[in-house]
């Protein structure tokens, strides 16, 4: 059972997708994530991409978020997401699209730029930190961005070692195979 841990919806049960298709992020690593990004979530524009359920953008919403963009190109996980939303009652602000994350990437280009990023991918695919960098690519970040990658990889380089020269880890920990990595971006003189 996924659950708001805090906030304006505490307490509040959420839908998920029935089956494989998706690898919801458990209560222990979602707690502590949001332990690490307590003081960055008020007021802040969130992106959740693969948002699966939307449990990462709707708790940040829930601790006071602005908005948050859930993004995911299963039909079914949108329809999930637009529930729990209003299960929550947390419309204001949340925006919900149907799309590849590569195709709404492109189409957004320099449009939005965000302050928190949830990047949760299918771990077999490892283009958590690729995603990063096409976000940055785009003009989707601001330099006190902060992006959240869920992975399977310590190094989270490994698979895209260009992705270095842009981003530096603020933070890493370890919950059984995963890894949640916050990465914050470079600045000009350190590029």
């Amino acid at each position: 059972m996924m659950r708001i841990i805090t906030g304006k919806a505490r307490g509040v049960k959420l839908k998920t997708l029935e089956g494989d298709a998706t690898r919801p992020t458990s209560e222990r690593s979602k707690e502590a994530l949001f332990s690490m990004l307590q003081f960055d979530i008020e007021g802040r524009e969130v992106l959740d991409l693969f948002a699966g359920s939307g449990q990462l953008g709707l708790e940040a919403l829930s601790r006071g978020a602005a908005a948050a963009t859930f993004v995911d190109k299963s039909k079914q996980a949108t329809k999930i997401i637009d529930e729990n939303v209003i299960k929550t009652k947390l419309l204001d602000g949340a925006r919900v699209i149907c799309s590849d994350v590569t195709d709404f990437v492109r189409t957004v280009r320099g449009r939005n730029k965000y302050d928190i990023v949830f990047i949760d991918p299918p771990y077999a695919q490892q283009i958590a930190v690729q995603t990063a960098k096409s976000l940055y690519d785009a003009r989707l970040l601001k330099p006190t961005s902060i992006v959240c990658c869920e992975s399977s990889e310590q190094d989270i380089f490994a698979t895209c070692p260009d992705a270095a020269q842009i981003f530096a880890v603020i933070k890493q920990k370890k919950f059984g195979i995963s890894y949640i990595t916050l990465l914050g971006l470079k600045g000009e003189d350190e590029q």
